[in-house]
C-alpha cells in the first residue's frame, strides 16, 4: 500500500515472507521483507542506461567526488591519469543541474572544482570546465581520507537538495590520521550524504574502503587495473543519478514484550543494521537505508516474542518503509506485518520459510569468507581450508555463482557440495583483496 503518488516519484511495497507458524514454547519469529520501489525517473543502473527526466527535471542532487592525489598514485603513473580519466567520466555522466564539485585528497582535502566553498551546478559549460581543472590533479602528499569526508560533507550540506551523494577514491592505506579520526569523521558524515567508495590496485586495505561505505550506506569494490576506473565511475554516476528518495528508514514496530534479536540487509548486500537504530516512540525504531531508486532490496528481522497457548497468535513486528516530510513530520510510504501463531501442527511449524533459509546461508557465507580469509592471512591453514570450504558449500548450493569464480581463485574446489577444498599455494593478492571486497554480496532465492 504505497502512499507516494507523485509523478516520477517511485511507489514503494513491502512484501513479508516468513513462516509465522511456532510450535508450543516457540518464541523466535524470522521474516524476510522485500521493499520495491519502482515508477522512478530512471530504470536500472548500468552504463548507458537511459535518462527518463528531461534537463532540470528529475530529484535535486548534489555529488562530490573525492579523488586519491596522495604520492602513491604515481606509481605506476597510470593510476593518476585512470582517476582523471574516471573522474571525467563521472562528470559526464552528471544529469543538468545538479550539483557537483571535484575533491583533491592528500593528508589534506582541496577543492579541484569549482573552488570558494561552492558548488558548480552540471551543465555543458560547468562540466567543461571541470574537466579542464582535472589537469592540476597531481600526485603527491599523505592520506588522511577523513579530512575529503569533511569537506564533501561541507560542500554537500551548502545546497538545498534531497540527494546527496559523493564518490571516493582511494589507492593506499589511510596513514595520516588515526583510526579514531576517520571514525569521528564517518560518524559526523552519517545520515547527511551516502557514499560509494572504490579500491585501485592492491595497496588499499579493504576493511577501511568497506567500512567507509558501509558507514555511508554506499557501495564498495575493487578496481584492480586503473583502466577499469572509468567505466565504474560512470556506473556509479548513473546509479547515484537515479535516486530519487534520500532518508529511507525502515521503521519496526514491535508490541510489548517482544525484543528484537537483529536486523539486517540480506539483498543485493549483507548489511548489519540493528545497532543503527534510532528511537521512534514508543516501542518503535527507525534503521536507515539511505537513498533508493528504481530497486528492490532484502532485509532478515528476528524478534523473540513472549511465550503463547497453542492456538493463539499475535502481531510480532510492523515493518514500514518511511520518510521525513517537510514539515518535520514522517510520511508512511508502506507496511507489511510480521505475525507468530502457535501451533500443534509439527509440519507447520517446522517447516523453513524459503526466503529465509536462503538468506540465513547468505549471512554466513558473508562472514565464513572473511574468516576463512583472515585465518589464512594468519597462519592458520587448517581454519581458513574448513572456512572456505563450508563457503564454497554455500555458494554452490545457493547459486551464488559470482561469490563460487571468487573463491575458486583462492582455493582448489575438490566437492562443492561437500566443501571439500585445498588451499592454493599461490594467489594472486588482486584476487584476495576481490574476493574479501565482495564477500557481502548476495543472490536472490531461485525461482
Amino acid at each position: 500500500m504505497a502512499i507516494f503518488s507523485k509523478s516520477n516519484v517511485p511507489q514503494f511495497t513491502v512484501d513479508v515472507y516468513q513462516n509465522e507458524y511456532l510450535p508450543e514454547g516457540g518464541r523466535e519469529v524470522n521474516a524476510i521483507a522485500t521493499v520495491t520501489s519502482t515508477g522512478g525517473g530512471t530504470i536500472g543502473s548500468a552504463v548507458g542506461a537511459p535518462h527518463l527526466y528531461s534537463a532540470g527535471e528529475g530529484p535535486d542532487a548534489a555529488v562530490a567526488i573525492m579523488v586519491d592525489c596522495s604520492g602513491s598514485m604515481d606509481y605506476p603513473p597510470t593510476k593518476m591519469r585512470g582517476a582523471r580519466d574516471a573522474t571525467a567520466a563521472a562528470i559526464d555522466a552528471l544529469r543538468d543541474g545538479v550539483h557537483f564539485a571535484v575533491i583533491g585528497g592528500t593528508h589534506v582535502a582541496s577543492e579541484v572544482y569549482p573552488g570558494g566553498g561552492r558548488l558548480a551546478v552540471a551543465g555543458p559549460g560547468t562540466r567543461a570546465q571541470a574537466k579542464e581543472a582535472l589537469r592540476k590533479l597531481s600526485a603527491g602528499g599523505g592520506t588522511a581520507i577523513g579530512t575529503w569526508l569533511r569537506l564533501a560533507d561541507r560542500l554537500l550540506a551548502s545546497a538545498d537538495v534531497s540527494i546527496r551523494h559523493g564518490i571516493l577514491l582511494t589507492d593506499g592505506r589511510n596513514e595520516h590520521e588515526s583510526p579514531e579520526d576517520l571514525r569521528a569523521s564517518l560518524d559526523a558524515c552519517a545520515g547527511r550524504f551516502t557514499c560509494d567508495a572504490r579500491g585501485v590496485g592492491t595497496d588499499w586495505e579493504v576493511k577501511e574502503v568497506t567500512g567507509i561505505a558501509s558507514a555511508l550506506l554506499g557501495t564498495a569494490d575493487i578496481v584492480a587495473d586503473p583502466a577499469g576506473l572509468a567505466a565504474d565511475f560512470t556506473q556509479m554516476m548513473e546509479s547515484a543519478m537515479g535516486k530519487e528518495v534520500a532518508d529511507v528508514s525502515l521503521r519496526l514496530w514491535t508490541p510489548m514484550g517482544v525484543e528484537i534479536m537483529f536486523v539486517k540487509q540480506v539483498a543485493p548486500t549483507v548489511e548489519e543494521l540493528t545497532d543503527r537504530r534510532t528511537e521512534a516512540g514508543p516501542r518503535a525504531g527507525d534503521y536507515p537505508t539511505g537513498s533508493w531508486g528504481d530497486e528492490s532490496r532484502d532485509y532478515h528481522i528476528c524478534v523473540r516474542v513472549p511465550g503463547a497457548e497453542l492456538g493463539q497468535e499475535m502481531l510480532a513486528a510492523r515493518v514500514s518503509l518511511i520518510v521525513p516530510g517537510a514539515d518535520g513530520t514522517v510520511q508512511t510510504l508502506s507496511q507489511g506485518l510480521v505475525r507468530a501463531v502457535w501451533t500443534d501442527d509439527m509440519a507447520a511449524s517446522t517447516s523453513i520459510n524459503p526466503q529465509v533459509a536462503h538468506y540465513t546461508g547468505q549471512a554466513e557465507l558473508a562472514q565464513v569468507i572473511q574468516q576463512g580469509l583472515d585465518a589464512r592471512k594468519s597462519g592458520d591453514f587448517d581454519g581458513a581450508t574448513a572456512k572456505l570450504g563450508r563457503a564454497v558449500q554455500l555458494a554452490s548450493a545457493s547459486g551464488n555463482e559470482d561469490t563460487a569464480k571468487l573463491l575458486s581463485k583462492v582455493v582448489d574446489v575438490v566437492d562443492a557440495t561437500t566443501g571439500t577444498v585445498r588451499l592454493k599455494a599461490r594467489v594472486a593478492e588482486a584476487d584476495e583483496m576481490t574476493l574479501e571486497t565482495r564477500s557481502t554480496k548476495t543472490v536472490r532465492v531461485k525461482k
